[in-house]
């Protein structure tokens, strides 16, 4: 455990409890709460008894015939006997479910650099190597490095797309590539949508789960945290091939052995409502990304912003000799406004820094990228 890097985010959380009215462009959640169909499931879950008992591992029937039909007509993914959908808490104890699944001690799984670090730090307390593939300039995915960087002890390749941190949103064509390179390399292809509804300017999201010929070697990790405001509430889910469905029971009878089932039942009636919610509420954090993308624009040459159709996130490739840690802690100490380090993503060379925009009423997000733009200005 101490080869595990620390969580950031509580890290500049302190940070900000030590300056009242620091405005965060932080944490990467949204600014709404569940949908009210979501709240009201929480009585039919009060009125039987039995169900304060242990549930199914896998969770309950009724969600998991939910995720299926939403799986089908949302992502072109069929549930059938090569297939096998299991409930998690929360679409990280989704991943560590795979990574230990699949792993021995010692063995590879690719991340692509800047990576999700709960993606990294899952990997590492398997007791695996994390390989890094370095993403190019505009945060895409170079499938000739990936091939590349596969060896004997490789036992998977990870994509998030919509990307944390990036908000880069991969091609149907490479994401294609790089699930027929996993099929033939005999690895996983581990994939993670939790931001699947988040994006913009006509960017199209796509389900590598949906080729016809990826059952046997795709993982799919899906969440509710984002879409649904369900963040605190723990449910996520995940699509398997059964041939890892005795392994991933196993793991998560020991860890968690049922996920919340009160949570469960309100995740039913979140995806009773559907991607209609989501979509409701995807009006202002558009606006507030446009905002905040013409803001760096005035940055000029003191940052880089990379293209970001995608998640809530713009990754800054910011033009100085400052560590992104120290960059950081001047914004909250100079200017009352926090963002994220890009060094707890696996950037270690240059400085960069994740904003987060969906978080906040969009008033107060405006708020903050004026004073993040204001004290990169004054600082740079």
């Amino acid at each position: 455990m101490d080869s595990v890097q620390l969580p950031i985010i509580p890290t500049v959380a302190t940070m900000i409890r030590q300056h009242p009215n620091t405005i965060s462009l932080g944490q990467g959640v949204v600014y709404y709460p569940p949908p009210p169909e979501a709240i009201a499931q929480i009585a039919a879950f009060l009125a039987n008894p039995e169900l304060h008992k242990y549930q199914a591992v896998e969770g309950i029937a009724p969600l998991i015939e939910q995720i299926a039909l939403k799986l089908k007509t949302e992502n072109g993914i069929a549930i059938d006997s090569q297939r096998q959908i299991i409930v998690t808490a929360g679409s990280n104890m989704g991943f560590l479910n795979a990574v230990l699944a699949m792993t021995r001690p010692g063995d590879e799984m690719m991340l692509q650099t800047p990576y999700y670090f709960n993606h990294e730090m899952a990997v590492t307390i398997a007791g695996c190597r994390p390989i890094l593939v370095a993403t190019d300039e505009n945060y895409q995915l170079r499938p000739e490095a990936i091939a590349q960087a596969i060896t004997e002890r490789t036992r998977a390749i990870v994509t998030i797309s919509p990307n944390n941190p990036t908000g880069a949103v991969y091609p149907e064509a490479i994401l294609r590539e790089v699930n027929a390179l996993c099929r033939d390399r005999g690895i996983y292809h581990i994939h993670d949508e939790a931001y699947e509804y988040f994006t913009y300017e006509g960017v199209q999201h796509f389900s590598p789960g949906a080729i016809a010929d990826s059952t046997d070697h795709t993982i799919s990790l899906y969440s509710l945290s984002k879409a649904y405001g369900f963040a605190s509430w723990r449910i996520g889910y995940m699509v398997i091939p059964t041939s890892l469905t005795a392994a991933v029971m196993k793991i998560q009878d020991t860890n968690v052995i049922c996920p919340s089932v009160i949570a469960q039942y309100a995740a039913l009636g979140a995806l009773q409502v559907g991607v209609r919610y989501c979509q409701e509420k995807l009006g202002a954090i558009a606006t507030v990304r446009q905002q905040l993308l013409e803001a760096l624009a005035t940055l000029g040459d003191r940052c880089t912003v990379p293209p970001s159709n995608g998640a809530f996130y713009v990754l800054l490739n910011v033009h100085t000799q400052l560590d992104a840690l120290p960059l950081v802690e001047r914004l909250i100490q100079e200017h009352g406004v926090a963002a994220i380090p890009g060094t707890t993503f696996g950037l270690e060379s240059g400085c960069y820094l994740r904003v987060a925009y969906g978080a906040l009423q969009p008033e107060t997000a405006i708020e903050g990228i004026g004073r993040l733009v204001k004290g990169l200005k004054t600082i740079l």
